[in-house]
């Protein structure tokens, strides 16, 4: 008897009530780590777990919807009672500001914003977020060279000089700088980033013709004690991000982060004797303090310098072939400063000061070509929000100052403008279902003149989990050739400019539906749907097509469209499984002399998805993502070229296993790319001439086309612009998190 009471003494009931505030929460799920044992909830939301042996565990409980919450506990022979109140996990409550310049909910807000959270990111780590875009529906990183890998960020198709970047609000990140902006950037200080598909001129001018990129950095008091982030791949890619906070005195407290990126193995796995994946070695410090002042006004300002060597080429080639034309190599040397602030004025109205300056210097060589360029931007806008009744209306005057400079023939001097800006919008809340957003812009370019753009966007909330938009409004793009079109700089084209450029004009109507539903089976999924319509004029176009050793630019004689449907879908299971798809179709195009032909790089349908479980018995977190992009018609050289017109469908997948069982610590590694998938296969050679990168055995006629030979069959010179998809096969990784509160 006493054997048999000292084994029952061993163990004991654990019990309790789940509740949320909407009451009791039935068949929600508690697990105890290092244990196989857990329950759910009846339907009254009580659980009871019985036969738990002494000791301390980790208790977890979840349901779909929810944020998961866990507690330590230590098991003795006494019963223990444990309740739960769950707080709802709703992404539509996100708080947005992107849309209207203000902080609202993502259902308050008239213009429709996707909101990306680390934890999204941490599915698929990568050590820039340019490459962590592919995740996102209908946003694709694309590279334009095969050489040096520098790329842009497409939006519904729209060419990367379409899409404005900015970080913290600020439009720093453009033209020459625009790949750069979003490298370097810790991924651990990124609060979230978000997205606005469609023009935004009216509030934020130039370039968000075809959307926005707002990367959000963390606020220094909310931020982690200290962070480290570091992975390694079987590349021999290696990436660390760290930073720490730090109060001075009683009202500063300060943020600090660094990146460092290193790849230094050269490969060639497709037998053209150039790197597959271009060589690089990056630095970026960021810092940004916070300042407590009287009535919770805000003040902050925050600086970042970012410095990379990259260079990619033939397998030989060194830095004594830098700017040379024995070895093929594209060097490029990148030195970037940026400072950002905001500061309230001290006055009872609500009024902001922001100003950013950037300072970029690209030190460049594409084989024996220089290319030396100096672009400094600086930003300063004055806002005042007020509301007046049923009326929030925001006004605000700017100024942006634009240096631009390279050693090119086609920049005789320094284009230097500064650009003052008026904008004015109303949001008008008629009740709680009906708001209407009326906006304009006043921009004056010396260059151009005087440019206006107006919006309007009308939200329906037909209840308190759903809401439909409808947005309209014009947008304005000035163009800079040399710091957009790569291609004017590698391989051996010449750039044709045949007239004065005219600023591009669009027109665009976005129709937006979003809605959560809660389903009987416990399962919580979201819908996000949107089709859209934009139409441009004096569109500006490379024409690769009429000359192959040219790029001839123009305003088109006609018009241009890109329409589509696009869909996200956001699942939670009650069993802790989440799931994220989302597919775009579009049609890209333009009319000229009634002929309609579909733009070059541009995919019809685009597909993306992420699966994510935890095990809680193991602590492992599995997370498989991946995307799937349509046929794009690619560049040819000649009508002799060899190589594919079109892409085929082609998919890049991940997977990966994260362990959170240590205190502050998690482990990850995984494999990406699990298809092997390369733009080689099923094309006799990707990089056109890799063999004669000078073009010094290419004959030319008088019009200066290559012309057929026996040693040039396809009538090719050299160009590394044919590319769709990254380079880069299957690779496996490994990474470390800690994170100290």
């Amino acid at each position: 008897m006493i054997h048999t009471a000292a084994l029952f003494s061993q163990t004991s009931t654990i019990s309790g009530l789940i509740t949320s505030n909407d009451g009791p929460l039935p068949f929600a799920n508690v697990y105890l780590s290092d244990s196989k044992q857990g329950a759910a909830t009846d339907k009254n939301g009580f659980y009871t777990i019985v036969n738990v042996k002494e000791g301390s565990y980790t208790i977890f409980v979840s349901f779909s919807g929810y944020g998961t919450v866990k507690k330590k506990i230590n098991v003795t022979n006494t019963p223990l009672k444990i309740n739960f109140n769950l707080k709802e996990d709703n992404s539509l409550e996100e708080i947005v500001v992107t849309g209207t310049l203000k902080a609202v909910s993502r259902l308050e807000s008239p213009v429709p914003v996707e909101v990306y959270t680390p934890t999204f990111f941490k599915r698929n780590p990568t050590p820039n977020i340019f490459e962590a875009l592919q995740n996102v529906n209908g946003v694709r990183p694309q590279l334009n060279c095969n050489v040096c890998n520098t790329g842009d960020i497409h939006i519904n198709g729209l060419e990367g000089p379409y899409t404005m970047v900015l970080i913290d609000g600020m439009p720093i990140v453009s033209g020459l700088s625009t790949v750069y902006g979003l490298s370097g950037i810790p991924n651990s200080l990124i609060e979230q980033v978000e997205i606005v598909k469609g023009p935004a001129s009216s509030l934020y001018g130039s370039e968000a013709v075809g959307g926005l990129i707002n990367i959000i950095t963390k606020i220094p008091e909310n931020a982690p004690q200290f962070f480290f982030d570091g992975n390694a791949s079987s590349w021999g890619e290696i990436n660390a991000d760290f930073g720490f906070k730090s109060k001075l005195g009683k009202k500063a407290t300060m943020l600090f982060g660094a990146n460092y990126f290193n790849y230094s193995n050269p490969i060639d796995n497709n037998d053209d004797n150039f790197t597959d994946v271009t060589l690089q070695d990056r630095i970026s410090l960021f810092q940004k303090w916070d300042f407590k002042r009287k009535d919770d006004r805000v003040f902050s300002i925050a600086g970042r310098y970012f410095y990379e060597d990259r260079w990619g080429g033939e397998m030989d080639w060194n830095k004594s072939y830098r700017g040379g034309n024995e070895v093929y190599g594209e060097s490029i040397y990148t030195s970037r400063f940026e400072v950002l602030s905001k500061y309230q004025l001290p006055i009872k109205e609500k009024m902001m000061l922001s100003f950013s300056y950037t300072d970029h210097d690209q030190n460049s060589v594409y084989g024996d070509v220089a290319y030396l360029a100096q672009q400094r931007i600086g930003f300063g806008q004055l806002t005042w929000d007020k509301k007046l009744n049923n009326h929030d209306i925001l006004m605000g005057v700017a100024a942006r100052y634009n240096y631009y400079n390279d050693n090119t023939p086609a920049t005789n001097k320094a284009d230097e403008v500064t650009i003052p800006s008026l904008f004015l919008q109303d949001e008008i809340a008629f009740n709680k279902k009906h708001t209407l957003l009326l906006g304009a812009r006043y921009d004056y370019d010396s260059r151009h003149g005087n440019i206006f753009t107006p919006r309007l966007a009308y939200r329906f909330k037909p209840s308190e989990e759903a809401i439909i938009r409808l947005n309209a409004g014009t947008g304005f793009r000035v163009v800079n050739l040399f710091t957009e079109e790569h291609a004017a700089l590698t391989g051996s084209r010449e750039v044709i400019i045949t007239e004065d450029l005219k600023p591009e004009r669009s027109y665009n109507v976005n129709l937006n539906f979003l809605q959560k539903f809660y389903t009987k089976n416990d399962i919580i999924f979201s819908v996000d749907a949107s089709a859209w319509y934009t139409h441009f004029t004096n569109l500006i176009l490379p024409d690769y097509d009429s000359n192959p050793n040219e790029i001839i630019y123009s305003n088109l004689d006609g018009h241009a469209t890109t329409k589509g449907l696009s869909a996200n879908v956001d699942a939670v299971f009650s069993n802790g499984l989440k799931v994220m798809a989302g597919v775009t179709f579009q049609e890209v195009s333009k009319t000229e002399n009634n002929i309609k032909t579909n733009q070059i790089l541009t995919e019809k349908f685009t597909g993306t998805w992420s699966i994510s479980y935890k095990f809680f018995k193991p602590n492992i977190i599995v997370d498989y993502t991946g995307n799937i992009y349509g046929p794009m018609r690619l560049p040819l050289l000649s009508d002799l070229d060899p190589r594919n017109e079109y892409s085929p469908a082609w998919s890049i997948q991940n997977i990966q296993f994260t362990y959170d069982g240590f205190k502050n610590i998690e482990l990850y590694g995984g494999v990406k790319n699990l298809l092997n998938w390369t733009p080689n296969k099923g094309n006799p050679f990707i990089i056109a001439r890799a063999n004669d990168p000078f073009d010094k055995n290419v004959q030319f006629d008088p019009n200066g086309n290559a012309v057929a030979t026996a040693d040039n069959p396809y009538a090719l010179t050299f160009d590394p612009a044919y590319v769709y998809a990254p380079n880069q096969g299957i690779r496996g990784f490994f990474g470390l998190r800690y994170l100290l509160h």
